[in-house]
């Protein structure tokens, strides 16, 4: 399991003393450790489910990275994405735009999807096809350009 995995890189970094990635899979493994005992009760997490956790997390390094190089802070957004290309390790890779709309073609087709008004099944459909490996933001403008005809 993809758990698993980041718990043995992370006694890797350890021993390795590699301060970025510990604290980076450490951070990780906590956000997996509070989605598995967060609800009623503790469950297991799918791989699919890490792969989510560990997206957000990519993003959110991201995003931060952004607002660090708008404020002029180039260090800070430096170490941003250091500990996004870490969790990058995990995260299926991206797929090219032609692939993409490959897939989401294939998926309003299967679907019969062709008014704008299934733009939320379209794009359930659409995002079940494509698997985690484009950006939702990607797929969303592709269903919705697709689905009104632009």
């Amino acid at each position: 399991m993809l758990a698993e995995q980041i718990q043995s890189d992370l006694t890797a970094a350890m021993k390795s003393r590699d301060q970025l990635a510990t604290s980076v899979l450490r951070m990780a493994l906590a956000g997996i450790k509070e989605a598995r005992v967060s609800g009623d009760e503790s469950r297991e997490l799918s791989d699919d489910d890490v792969l989510a956790i560990i997206a957000k997390e990519a993003k959110r390094r991201d995003e931060a990275a952004q607002a660090f190089a708008d404020g002029g802070r180039a260090e800070s957004a430096a170490k941003e994405l250091a500990e996004r290309d870490i969790l990058a390790r995990y995260l299926p890779a991206k797929i090219t735009d032609e692939d993409l709309a490959a897939l989401v073609d294939a998926a309003l087709a299967e679907g019969g999807f062709s008014e704008p008004s299934q733009m939320g099944l379209a794009m359930k459909a659409a995002m079940a096809k494509v698997g985690g490996q484009a950006d939702g933001k990607a797929v969303s403008a592709l269903v919705k350009a697709r689905l009104t005809g632009g």
